[in-house]
């Protein structure tokens, strides 16, 4: 019985095969050739009229549309929208105790000795809601969109670029927090489009436990409630929950991608299609 070969069942990726293309068996070499020819040519004929399509009537990109979609939808619920630096300070990585020997720090863009390309978000939010806390009434409800970069593991599920969603209600009651945690992340889940996703303890490098939303073996996002021991370098005293998405996780879910490129920024895929075709 004879499989694809790598090459050919990589490039049937590339340009969206399905899962049951792609796992075809043949009885011969020749009769796979053969097939491989034929279904090459029937993908890159759909790819050009996907960007034809995109051309005339799409014209942005999904994970664009999402950014706004979840944004529009957060703004409705109550929640401001904040845009921070995406430099970031070495002395504000600390506070989220990721210094010389924790295992993030390897993975974190120094520009110089001072400043790096940030790895997350909750460094900004953190010293953002250290001054609205003292001037907004309780509640405190914030959320910013905008990209990460880590030198992180290279394959299907990560990239060194992505874009992040972090979302943190501060100053609830602590009876409140658990059950309020539920609540954002389906109303984020919900207008992302993904369903029949779970949730599960974990342990983070960052956070102690956690608690991670998962569709299949695909993780869309973590959250976790405070009072937590970082919050001290910040002087914040409050309860609190908060939850970190990667968008291009969540475009992965709902499309159905087997790679992360396809979902995010490239140079290679216009929308999730393949431009080399």
């Amino acid at each position: 019985m004879n499989e694809w070969t790598e090459v050919q069942k990589q490039r049937l990726q590339e340009l969206g095969a399905t899962e049951a293309q792609t796992a075809a068996i043949f009885g011969s070499a020749e009769e796979r050739n053969r097939a491989y020819q034929s279904l090459e040519q029937a993908l890159v004929a759909r790819c050009a009229e996907l960007l034809l399509q995109y051309r005339i009537t799409t014209k942005q990109p999904a994970l664009t549309s999402l950014e706004i979609n979840l944004a529009n939808t957060l703004v409705t619920a109550g929640f401001a929208q904040v845009a921070t630096p995406t430099l970031l300070s070495k002395g504000l990585l600390a506070k989220m105790t990721i210094t010389e020997d924790h295992p993030l720090f390897k993975q974190v863009f120094w520009l110089d000795e001072r400043k790096c390309l940030r790895p997350m978000l909750a460094p900004n939010l953190y010293f953002v809601l250290k001054d609205l806390l003292r001037l907004w009434p309780h509640p405190v409800s914030i959320f910013e969109i905008g990209p990460c970069f880590r030198k992180d593991t290279q394959g299907g599920k990560h990239q060194q670029e992505f874009t992040m969603l972090n979302l943190v209600e501060m100053g609830l009651s602590k009876e409140r927090c658990a059950e309020r945690l539920k609540e954002l992340a389906a109303l984020v889940l919900k207008a992302a489009g993904i369903e029949n996703y779970t949730m599960a303890a974990e342990l983070s490098d960052v956070y102690g436990e956690t608690i991670d939303l998962v569709k299949g073996d695909l993780e869309l996002g973590s959250g976790a409630v405070g009072p937590h021991p970082l919050d001290a370098n910040w002087g914040i005293t409050v309860p609190w929950v908060g939850i970190g998405f990667g968008l291009e996780r969540l475009l992965m879910a709902k499309e159905g991608h087997s790679n992360i490129q396809r979902a995010g920024r490239s140079l290679t895929y216009l929308n999730g299609i393949r431009l080399n075709i």
